[in-house]
């Protein structure tokens, strides 16, 4: 049978619950929203990090951060750590990479026969969080910039990356209609909206109206946040600095016309399918890294538990394949590896290590896992912060700030504490003994050191003398672009169209 190709679309920083295949939302996604409804769409699916590097480096493993060292936003991601390219790739498939994935270190291809494009961000170690000054603000944190000066753009540094993004991965498509071969591929293409900067161009921008923008639910006062909220609020330079209203709705406004130039050049690929002939053989899955608070429970960005900034979307539409249908279960990106390597026909090395699984048998109609595991420690804190979702309920722990208990079921928005609640308290010291037995705190605290002590060093070493830079540079042989005259004309000419001619 033939193996079907793969199209992995990813937005950053989309929040899962804002938008319209999720919940009513004035988010205008009409593309999205038909894959929604002809596919299958998981209704609880997570990061394992919501913060973009540690997310990224499990989505594309399987296995979590602490597994693999992926600790913060400049974390070393191993080359020897297998990914589904590397999976993919062995089994005979084209591997290319076409937008961010955030690789720090020096492999910046991870199993990828191709990357189209450079990152948006540094592949150095100079984002690393130090633990050793816990006080210590660094400039490159966020701060609130994004929403003070949120509005209408003409163009940003976003925009052009994404412009290329979408290009390449056209072109790529194009081109692998136009040689010879079955070979499958599958395509990761990786925008950067609608992850902040809040601004987006005005045609986006005026699909909404201020009236059209649902404002956050009032904010526990500060000195009622959690310990790690509070934390967060210093992080990003918003304690003791209350927002004007008005850029609170300008930020949001701006992310939800991100959120639709999103759908907008989701539906330039998925045409780009229809015209090559590839939409019938290519299963197209949409996710993201992480979500936005943008402004719930007073906080902003990632970097929390909390569903707006951990949940993500999550789609599958392969029609004549999969059945539509809602899956309610507990998911994460983790299980992105196991699951695209099952749709390929292939089996996981039992050798390897794999905390994700597949998701196949949710694909099916049958039943499958309902759990996710998650751990965070950069920004924002000064010990690991895990998490456990199962079922009804959210856990998140932590050896150094009060551990807590949500039923995101009966209580979406997360205002409801249930960790002093009777009624829970069996189920919430199960918790807390189940994730003792998991997670060994006070030796991922010390990995965690070391890795921030090494990449501090390193990085301060590397600013000295000629700079190597570890970014991605994308190879172009123009010498075999267009009309070379080395290359007969004619034969040039035929083999570039599409569908291509008869030959007389």
């Amino acid at each position: 049978m033939k193996r079907k190709n793969i199209l992995f679309i990813m937005a950053d920083q989309m929040a899962a619950p804002m938008l319209p295949f999720y919940r009513p939302s004035p988010i205008k996604m009409p593309h999205l929203s038909r894959l929604a409804a002809e596919g299958v769409v998981f209704d609880a699916a997570y990061c394992n990090s919501p913060l973009c590097a540690p997310s990224r480096f499990t989505l594309v493993s399987g296995q979590l951060p602490s597994k693999i060292g992926a600790y913060d936003n400049a974390a070393d991601f191993a080359g020897d750590i297998p990914t589904y390219a590397h999976y993919l790739r062995r089994a005979g498939y084209r591997t290319a990479l076409s937008g961010k994935m955030h690789f720090c270190g020096p492999d910046q291809l991870h199993g990828y026969e191709e990357r189209l494009t450079s990152d948006i961000y540094p592949a150095d170690y100079g984002w690393a969080v130090n633990w050793d000054e816990p006080d210590v603000r660094p400039s490159w944190y966020h701060n609130m910039s994004s929403v003070l000066q949120a509005g209408p753009c003409v163009r940003t540094n976003q925009l052009d990356f994404d412009e290329e993004v979408v290009f390449k991965a056209q072109q790529y498509l194009y081109d692998h209609i136009r040689e010879d071969g079955n070979q499958p591929f599958c395509l990761t293409v990786s925008m950067t909206h609608p992850h902040d900067p809040y601004t987006i161009p005005k045609p986006f921008w005026d699909l909404y109206s201020d009236d059209d923008i649902p404002m956050p639910a009032q904010p526990p006062a500060q000195a009622d946040q959690d310990p790690h909220s509070q934390r967060l609020l210093k992080v990003y330079d918003l304690w003791d600095k209350p927002l004007p209203e008005k850029k609170i709705r300008d930020a949001r406004r701006a992310y939800f016309g991100a959120c639709s130039y999103i759908d907008d050049n989701v539906g330039k690929l998925l045409k780009t399918l229809e015209e090559t002939g590839l939409a019938d053989d290519t299963i197209v899955v949409f996710s993201g890294d992480h979500g936005d608070m943008l402004g719930e429970r007073g906080l902003w960005y990632k970097m929390h538990w909390f569903e707006m900034a951990a949940r993500v979307p999550l789609l599958v539409y392969a029609p004549g394949q999969f059945a539509p249908a809602r899956i309610g279960a507990a998911v994460s990106t983790a299980d992105l590896l196991p699951t695209f390597v099952e749709l390929a026909g292939l089996q996981l090395d039992p050798g390897l290590a794999m905390d994700g699984r597949s998701l196949v048998a949710h694909l099916q109609g049958q039943a499958g896992h309902d759990e996710v595991f998650g751990e965070y420690m950069a920004e924002g804190t000064t010990s690991p912060l895990m998490m456990i979702r199962r079922g009804a309920y959210k856990f998140i722990y932590s050896e150094q700030d009060p551990c807590l208990l949500y039923n995101v079921h009966n209580d979406p928005h997360e205002q409801q504490e249930l960790s002093q609640n009777a009624e829970h308290r069996a189920l919430f010291e199960s918790f807390r003994a189940e994730a003792r037995a998991k997670w060994d705190i006070p030796a991922i605290h010390q990995q965690v050191l070391a890795s921030q002590r090494r990449r501090r060093f390193v990085a301060e070493s590397l600013t000295q003398g000629k700079l190597k830079s570890w970014d991605h540079q994308p190879l172009v042989d123009a010498s075999q672009q267009y009309m070379r005259n080395h290359i007969d004309l004619d034969d040039l000419e035929r083999k570039a169209r599409y569908p291509q001619p008869c030959q007389d």
